[in-house]
């Protein structure tokens, strides 16, 4: 089911959000490939460790996360991928790697892929690995606050 905490924030936010359901996938461009979007629509979240403190890096599917691009981006002395045991209580809604790209509503900072920016809307995970969402990119940025960064690599 569709993460009930991120459904309850986007409807008092007034954003209008689209679910989609799909065959089972684990991986952003199985997702993509299975609710047949295009890769680059479809946004993944990458958890991360900043300075030690966990960070969301949300990019495109087609895309790879630069982790030093990252760190510069975000002015972080050190910074490298978290483990599964570092965020999964985070996220108790969810499924491991399901998590919706949404760091304002667990606590976290968001780092997002300049070139996902582009995109009028895009689709993410809905936590779990079933459905996705679309939502509006302006609301995304509203509501998020994410800070926009040069942080892949194809």
């Amino acid at each position: 089911m569709t993460s009930q905490r991120l459904q309850d924030f986007l409807k008092d936010q007034h954003v209008h959000f689209d679910t989609v359901t799909h065959p089972h996938a684990f991986t952003a461009q199985e997702t993509a490939a299975r609710a047949h979007i295009d890769s680059h629509s479809m946004a993944k979240t990458v958890m991360v460790r900043l300075d030690d403190k966990l960070a969301m890096a949300v990019l495109p599917a087609n895309e790879w996360l630069d982790i030093d691009r990252l760190r510069e981006a975000a002015g972080a002395s050190e910074a490298r991928l978290a483990s599964e045991s570092e965020f999964r209580d985070r996220f108790p809604e969810c499924e491991v790697g399901a998590m919706p790209p949404f760091g304002n509503l667990y606590g976290m900072d968001v780092y997002v892929a300049d070139s996902l920016a582009g995109d009028q809307r895009i689709a993410f995970n809905a936590g779990n690995h079933r459905e996705l969402m679309w939502v509006d990119w302006n609301d995304f940025e509203r509501l998020v606050h994410p800070h926009l960064a040069s942080m892949t690599r194809h």
